[in-house]
């Protein structure tokens, strides 16, 4: 009993952890590392599509978008219209030659006078004096002139039975002579009077209206160079008409003599008048580099009035192998006028010859053709070689 007593209690083993845990605990770190290397390379693949996409962006963005069209063709006959102005082919004022005053008049404005027709009479009490006056004098030159004839020839009989001189002789023939330049100079003031007197009947010069009438009874007429611009009447014939119109330079070679244009007024809605080119000034005014240009137009009726603003309608001759751009798409450099085209998707260059102006478009004669692909609003750092993605427009 004393050996149990003093023997030393047995401390029972651990219990040992079963080998399932210990597999578990190894397939979760398996997960855990495979989750965390999963991740890396899915990073790792991700970053790297995004820098090839993020690249690829930013190779598209370094080629510019263009906006492209292509040029149409020109028509083949086209019209200008540009405005003109009326006017009489023939207008001229009607002035007074003699002085006096207004007796009558038989016209007022809008009246058809033929050539010759007698407009107003002109009462000239001073020139009618003056005309006596002259015949008074014309008869005392006649007489001296009678006197000094018959004296000359009595000398002359003299002289050849030697009773007077022959220094007698002389002066009796000369002052024959000088009375006869007398009478010549009186017989010529009285002609001239007499035509003065005649202007007292003032007379249509050709067949027209009457657009002015300046006169009434008792005015005071001075033919002078004291009253400048006093005309009594302003006729115009009106049977036809001249249209003035400036032509630019471009079309100045598109109006020749002998073409026909057309003529449109606000006040004839829808009627056109027929006119004929008849003449142009020959000389570009380096002012406005217009051609001024004459267009005749017949006006029987008188519908069409002097001084009326009007459009006159050109044909254009065509040009062949022209087409029509907009005017956005010209450049202007030291090269010259030039067009962007594309080509391969490159942006190309081309030097280019202009015809007509339209205003928003403009006409190419040369350099490009319909089917070429043009560039619209091209930048001015644009060269020739140029990488682009031409952007056209939904048809």
């Amino acid at each position: 009993m004393s050996e149990l007593a003093t023997a030393t209690p047995h401390k029972p083993a651990p219990p040992r952890l079963p080998v399932i845990f210990w597999i578990g605990i190894a397939i979760v770190i398996c997960c855990a590392a495979g989750a965390i290397a999963y991740d890396v390379v899915n990073g790792i693949s991700t970053r790297t599509r995004t820098a090839g996409k993020l690249q690829q962006e930013a190779n598209d963005l370094a080629v510019p978008t263009v906006s492209v069209v292509h040029p149409r063709r020109g028509a083949p006959a086209e019209e200008v219209v540009l405005p003109g102005n009326a006017q009489a082919y023939v207008a001229t004022p009607v002035y007074a030659r003699t002085n006096g005053y207004i007796k009558k008049w038989y016209f007022d404005i809008g009246a058809h006078v033929k050539s010759g027709q007698l407009l107003a009479e002109i009462e000239t009490p001073e020139v009618d004096r003056q005309l006596d006056q002259a015949r008074a004098d014309l008869a005392t030159a006649r007489a001296n002139f009678d006197l000094a004839q018959t004296t000359a020839q009595r000398y002359q009989l003299l002289f050849k039975s030697d009773s007077v001189a022959k220094q007698d002789v002389d002066d009796r023939v000369g002052d024959l002579q000088a009375k006869k330049a007398i009478v010549d100079s009186a017989t010529f003031n009285v002609r001239r009077l007499e035509e003065t007197q005649g202007f007292q009947k003032v007379y249509a010069p050709f067949d027209g209206v009457i657009t002015t009438r300046n006169i009434d009874f008792g005015t005071l007429i001075d033919a002078g160079a004291n009253a400048p611009g006093r005309e009594l009447f302003d006729i115009a014939a009106t049977s036809k008409l001249r249209v003035y119109i400036n032509v630019p330079q471009v079309y100045s070679r598109d109006v020749r003599p002998g073409a026909k244009a057309d003529l449109t007024l606000a006040e004839f809605p829808g009627r056109r008048f027929s006119g004929t080119i008849v003449r142009n000034s020959e000389a570009i005014d380096p002012a406005s580099r217009t051609l001024l240009t004459e267009v005749d137009v017949d006006n029987p009726t008188g519908e069409l009035l002097p001084g009326a603003f009007l459009s006159v309608h050109l044909k254009l001759s065509s040009r062949q192998g022209t087409v029509i751009v907009p005017v956005n798409s010209l450049i202007f450099r030291s090269e010259g006028m030039q067009i962007a085209v594309v080509r391969d998707n490159r942006a190309e260059l081309v030097s280019v010859a202009l015809g007509r102006d339209y205003g928003t478009e403009i006409e190419v004669v040369s350099g490009v053709s319909p089917e070429d692909e043009i560039i619209e609003n091209p930048s001015d750092s644009l060269i020739s070689g140029t990488e682009v993605h031409p952007a056209r427009a939904a048809k």
